[in-house]
C-alpha cells in the first residue's frame, strides 16, 4: 500500500488551482497536484511528498499548508499491488512562484463555484466541496471497474 498526496492551491477563498493530468494514473482528468511518498527521493514523510510534488509538477514552493482530509481509495479489481491508496489532502494558501505547466500536469485556476466535476474523478464531487467549506474529513471510496464508485463513507473529524 502506497501513500499519496493531493494539494490544492486556494486563492482568496474564491479560486482553486486544478491541474490536468497529461499522462499516467488519472490521465485526462482535472485534479489536485500530488503523488506518491517516495523515500528514494528523500521524502521523510507525507508532508515532504506534498512539497516535492508541487515543486516538480507545477514549479510552486509551498510556504504553508493544512492537511484537511485522508481519503482511502480501494480498487479491488486491480491485479497489481496498488489496490489501496491512502491519500492525504492539503489546502495551500501560501506559496511562492507562479504555477506552470510541466511534462505531467497543466495547471489552471477555476472559480470555486465552477469546478469541472464532470471532468474529474467521480468521488471528488462528494468530498471536495466539504473541505472547501472548512470541514476536515476521513473517507473511504470503493471503486469497481470503469472508475465507478461502488460504495463510499465520509466522516467529518
Amino acid at each position: 500500500m502506497k501513500q499519496a498526496t493531493l494539494c490544492f492551491l486556494i486563492k482568496g477563498n474564491k479560486e482553486i488551482l486544478l491541474a490536468f493530468k497529461k499522462k499516467g494514473f488519472g490521465a485526462g482528468k482535472w485534479n489536485g497536484v500530488g503523488g506518491k511518498l517516495d523515500f528514494n527521493k528523500r521524502d521523510k514523510n507525507i508532508f515532504d511528498t506534498a512539497i516535492r510534488e508541487m515543486k516538480e509538477e507545477i514549479g510552486v514552493k509551498i510556504k504553508d499548508m493544512e492537511r484537511v482530509a485522508i481519503l482511502n481509495f480501494y480498487y479491488p479489481y486491480l491485479t497489481n499491488s496498488e489496490k489501496e491508496w491512502p491519500v492525504h489532502v492539503f489546502l495551500v494558501k501560501d506559496w511562492e512562484g507562479e504555477p506552470k505547466e510541466s511534462e505531467e500536469m497543466k495547471p489552471k485556476w477555476f472559480k470555486i463555484k465552477k469546478i469541472p466535476f464532470n471532468k474529474m474523478w467521480p468521488d471528488d464531487k462528494f468530498w471536495l466541496p466539504k473541505i472547501l467549506k472548512g470541514e476536515k474529513l476521513k473517507a473511504k471510496f470503493n471503486f469497481k471497474p470503469g472508475e465507478l464508485i461502488d460504495s463510499y463513507e465520509i466522516k467529518t473529524i
